[in-house]
């Protein structure tokens, strides 16, 4: 595939966030050959989706950084990350953060590690564990709908630090679609929807959102 192929495709990225630097651009730039290297050995990506990688899983990711800017030292948990999603583009987003992603399917974080590696991200560490077994607290966690919500909430109790510095309070960030009402009729916590049609005009966004929930 050539540059300006790429160049085209991840110009969805650099139209909602034209303050990039180059070496955050250079690193964007660089996930679709690293995608496609490493998703034809392991799959971690909908092959289908591969086309629209900046749109469904760049771009998705980056609907977080539409909800709250990351301040420096803010620590985030990616929780279920399969191939470094949202995790690794909000660690290129906000490189004075630092990200743990863990994934219970080792293969994944095989990827991912490659992926941290080659992009020379310095913010990041990644390994396969499940949610419930590490023993840190964070400013936030952040994941993509990998399961219900009451369910994701008793996964993360006791991992949230309960004092926090950020403009939104510490809690966790979940990427979900369609109709949350019974979700998160079923959840004790405070919660806010921003629904990412407010950030991003693409149709894929309609009824995508982020759920705050602290």
């Amino acid at each position: 595939m050539t540059n300006r192929i790429i160049f085209a495709r991840m110009q969805i990225v650099s139209k909602y966030f034209p303050e990039l630097t180059p070496g955050q651009q250079q690193q964007f730039a660089a996930l679709e050959e690293l995608y496609r290297y490493w998703n034809a050995r392991i799959n971690v990506i909908s092959r289908k989706d591969l086309d629209n990688l900046y749109e469904r899983h760049v771009l998705h990711s980056l609907g977080i950084s539409g909800v709250v800017a990351f301040r420096k030292g803010t620590s985030v948990l990616d929780a279920g990350t399969g191939g470094g999603f949202p995790g690794i583009p909000l660690a290129i987003m906000f490189p004075d953060s630092e990200f743990l992603l863990v994934d219970s399917v080792t293969k994944k974080i095989k990827v991912v590690n490659e992926i941290v590696t080659e992009l020379g991200l310095q913010n990041v560490e990644a390994y396969p564990t499940r949610i419930e077994n590490i023993g840190r607290s964070f400013d936030f966690i952040v994941s993509r709908a990998v399961t219900a919500l009451p369910v994701f909430l008793k996964w993360c109790n006791g991992k949230i630090k309960k004092k926090g510095f950020n403009d939104l309070p510490n809690g966790i960030l979940y990427l979900k679609g369609g109709d949350l009402t019974g979700e998160l009729s079923a959840v004790s916590k405070q919660a806010n929807i921003y629904p990412l049609a407010r950030y991003f005009e693409e149709p894929f966004f309609e009824t995508k959102k982020v759920v705050h929930i602290w």
